[in-house]
């Protein structure tokens, strides 16, 4: 079976590999520049920068290793929330994301030498109304200061999420069903008659 390489280092996405039973995996991330042309939709984005990512994850890897790269972003209204770079842009964008819904997108590639396919994964998160007094406090926590959106879904963030339209992993981060079905193109099959735990 083929090495599989994670290219982020993102500990959400390693967690989540390691909850769907791939155990043994190298971390190795490229030096990339997250920038892509103008007048993308959210979908076409974070596709457009995964595949930069395989790209440059390419030069880290042998030729028959099967590379992973993600990118996340949360988008209000069209418009891309990154991650916030102090506490008062954080408060803005919750402020913002309060009572209403927007999209979290991930674009993933796998790639195995000159061979990667790349899909996207859209999830509609509802927040709920939330008062100024409760967003200062959960800015406080710090949770908030390395995720896009400023909030993380599965701590303390969650008490701001009213629901979901979609798949939950994706808000964390990987879209760990629609990566199965990748991987399984690539002969990496997770969950099958037969089939063993990688480990």
């Amino acid at each position: 079976m083929a090495k599989i390489v994670l290219a982020s280092g993102s500990p959400r996405r390693r967690e989540l590999l390691e909850r769907i039973g791939i155990r043994d995996f190298d971390i190795r991330v490229p030096e990339t520049e997250e920038i892509c042309p103008e007048g993308l939709s959210p979908q076409e984005t974070v596709s457009y920068i995964s595949r930069e990512k395989a790209e440059a994850a390419a030069a880290l890897c042998a030729p028959d290793e099967i590379v992973i790269t993600a990118d996340t972003m949360v988008f209000l209204d069209d418009r891309r929330l990154g991650k916030p770079a102090n506490e008062a842009e954080a408060l803005t964008m919750l402020t913002a994301l309060q009572g209403r819904r927007h999209t979290v997108c991930t674009g993933v590639t796998v790639q195995q030498g000159g061979r990667a396919v790349t899909e996207c994964e859209t999830t509609e998160v509802f927040f709920r109304p939330a008062s100024r007094s409760e967003l200062l406090a959960y800015i406080r926590t710090g949770e908030p200061m390395d995720k896009a959106g400023a909030y993380g879904i599965q701590e303390r963030g969650a008490l701001l999420v009213e629901g979901i339209r979609g798949d939950y992993f994706n808000v964390m981060g990987l879209p760990v069903l629609r990566l199965s079905r990748m991987l399984a193109r690539f002969g990496v099959v997770l969950l099958g008659e037969g089939e063993e735990e990688r480990t």
